[in-house]
Order: C-alpha cells, then sequence, then structure tokens
C-alpha cells in the first residue's frame, strides 16, 4: 500500500509530535510512505518511519529542491511548485492520512476526495485540519465520493489503515 500523508510544513508542537509517533508506531502493516516534503511535521513523520524500516517517498517542490534528505528516502523532484506538487502525491497513494495541518493539508484532503482516494483524517490536533469535521462531517459535496473518516485517535488510524483493503472510487467529474 502507498500511504500518504498530508502534514503541516511548520515546527510541530510537542504534542503533534507526540500524535505522530503514536500513528507511525502503531502501524502494524508495511506501506510506503508518501510525504510532500522534509521539514515540519513531514520531517517527524518521515524520520520515525525510517527508524521503523519503512520505504519513504518524499515529492519535493521545486521551491525546495535543495534540501537534504536521508540516503534511504526514495527522492522525487517534482519541478512543480507546491500545489501542483501535492497532485503528484495524493494521485500516487491509495490511501491518505492528515496528520495535521494548514491550507496545504486542506488541499490535499480536497483532492484525495475528489480523486476518490479513501481519506482519514485526524482531528484535536490543534491545526486548521480540525475544522473540517464541522463543516464537512462526511462528504465535501452532493457526489459523496468517498466517507471522509475522522478520528481523534491516531493509534485508531493506523488499525483501520492496516486490517482494511481500500480502493480508490472512480471519479469523472472536473
Amino acid at each position: 500500500m502507498q500511504l500518504g500523508i498530508a502534514a503541516h510544513s511548520s515546527i510541530p508542537s510537542k504534542e503533534a509530535e507526540e500524535k505522530v509517533k503514536r500513528f507511525i508506531d502503531s502501524l502494524t502493516c508495511k506501506p510506503r510512505i508518501l510525504l510532500g516534503g522534509y521539514w515540519g511535521l513531514m520531517k517527524i513523520i518521515a524520520d520515525e518511519a525510517i527508524s521503523r524500516g519503512l520505504q519513504v517517498v518524499i515529492f519535493l517542490p521545486v521551491e525546495r529542491e535543495d534540501v537534504k534528505i536521508p540516503s534511504e528516502v526514495i527522492r522525487v523532484n517534482t519541478g512543480c511548485e507546491y500545489r501542483c506538487r501535492s497532485v503528484m502525491l495524493v494521485r500516487s497513494s491509495d490511501v491518505l492520512v492528515s496528520l495535521g495541518g494548514g491550507v496545504g493539508t486542506l488541499i490535499e484532503i480536497a483532492m484525495a476526495y475528489a480523486m476518490g482516494k479513501p481519506t482519514f483524517v485526524l482531528v484535536d490536533a490543534n491545526m486548521p485540519t480540525d475544522e473540517l469535521r464541522k463543516a464537512y462531517p462526511r462528504y465535501f459535496d452532493d457526489r459523496a465520493v468517498v466517507d471522509i473518516k475522522y478520528f481523534s485517535d491516531p493509534e485508531k488510524i493506523a488499525k483501520v489503515i492496516c486490517s482494511e483493503e481500500f480502493t480508490t472510487v472512480k471519479t469523472d467529474f472536473g
């Protein structure tokens, strides 16, 4: 499974860092982790995943292609700006998990929904993505493409991801 993880690009709080570690620690399967960078919360995710022997792929935006990443990581220099790189990240994912973030993470969640990707959102992370559940408790629109799943517990997200098989819903709208 290719597990896309959308997460904040800023330096995380200790609470956010702890939730990431709990999520990665709770993965009983061995997904390939896809990320949009190696800074902020994404760096914590990458380092935790590497330390547990998971394969990590990072899609770097053109503005940050100079960032140094660990040699174990598969580096993809996208040649695209931030939002464009997010298309590649989400499109390449079988499942998308948001571990908390701002507008970039919100965009990736919306893309996953529009692309029919199973989507999981960690809430109670003290980040803007927490508000999604209030506005969109299940679906983003009347098409009801995928039922967005919200969790307060990172271990529960990991358990669901590793215990079920997922398929992308075919979408043909634009």
